[in-house]
């Protein structure tokens, strides 16, 4: 019996001990500006080459493979190739949530001098927190927006976490957005709070939240800002938010 508990108890310390290898080996990836700076770009759930990532982050195309190697053979990107071109893209939507929340906990940067060269990275920086998309999702004053006008007509409930509501489900029947099927065998929640890094608030992720950003940008409510993951609504937007959701005043 001494024997058999003395096993499970070294058993539990190594898969411990394994654990926190893995936890520190992500933590080393994120922990280089430059890299995190790579997957902060990719959270626009687009797909990237090493040269864009390169010029984004200010480094050398050689710098920026070692980088992506490395974060490749973390599990934290996924790559795909076409011909001779190498694109990278986030491996999921939970890395991009693993990295919007660390983004939310990082100390807010001290305002930069208003100089001409720093103004348009204000009016970037304006846009990105108007509103955004958050890997496949929508972030930013809009996306919590949208949160809160689903909240307060009930299609989502935060009783005993977040939930979709019959009227929910309902609501988004009425504008054919698919729904996930229930006990699919996916790992992906319908509905889930992601911590908005700009608002310090919740705005709606999951298959839902993805699906909703979906529908908006193949409806025309959406386009996006210049080659940024900022986003901004169309009048098609204004009229079906308002209309859909009582939204009116928006960012």
């Amino acid at each position: 019996m001494m024997d058999g508990m003395e096993r499970n108890a070294r058993d539990d310390r190594a898969r411990r001990a394994a654990d926190g290898q893995g936890l520190a080996a992500v933590a080393a990836l994120l922990a280089d500006r430059t890299r995190a700076s790579f997957c902060l770009a990719l959270i626009d759930g687009r797909a990237w080459t090493a040269g864009e990532l390169a010029r984004h982050a200010g480094v050398a195309r050689s710098t920026a493979t070692e980088h992506l190697n490395a974060l490749v053979g973390g599990g934290l990107l996924a790559e795909e190739r076409q011909g001779r071109h190498r694109y990278v893209r986030l491996a999921g939507p939970e890395v991009a949530e693993l990295v919007e929340r660390l983004a939310g906990l990082a100390a807010p940067s001290a305002p930069a001098a208003r100089t001409p060269a720093t103004l348009s990275a204000a009016g970037r920086e304006h846009a990105l927190a108007r509103a955004r998309t958050c890997y496949d999702h929508l972030a930013g004053a809009l996306g919590v927006a949208l949160t809160d006008a689903m909240t307060a007509r009930r299609l989502l409930d935060w009783t005993h976490g977040l939930e979709l509501t019959p009227a929910g489900r309902d609501w988004l029947a009425e504008l054919s957005i698919p729904l996930p099927a229930p006990g699919g065998g996916g790992r992906r929640p319908a509905v889930r709070p992601c911590l908005d890094w700009t608002e310090r608030r919740p705005h709606l992720a999951g298959a839902v939240g993805a699906a909703i950003c979906r529908h908006a940008f193949d409806a025309g409510w959406l386009t996006r800002v210049g080659t940024t993951r900022a986003v901004r609504l169309t009048e098609t937007g204004h009229t079906a938010l308002a209309h859909h959701l009582g939204l009116r005043a928006m960012p």
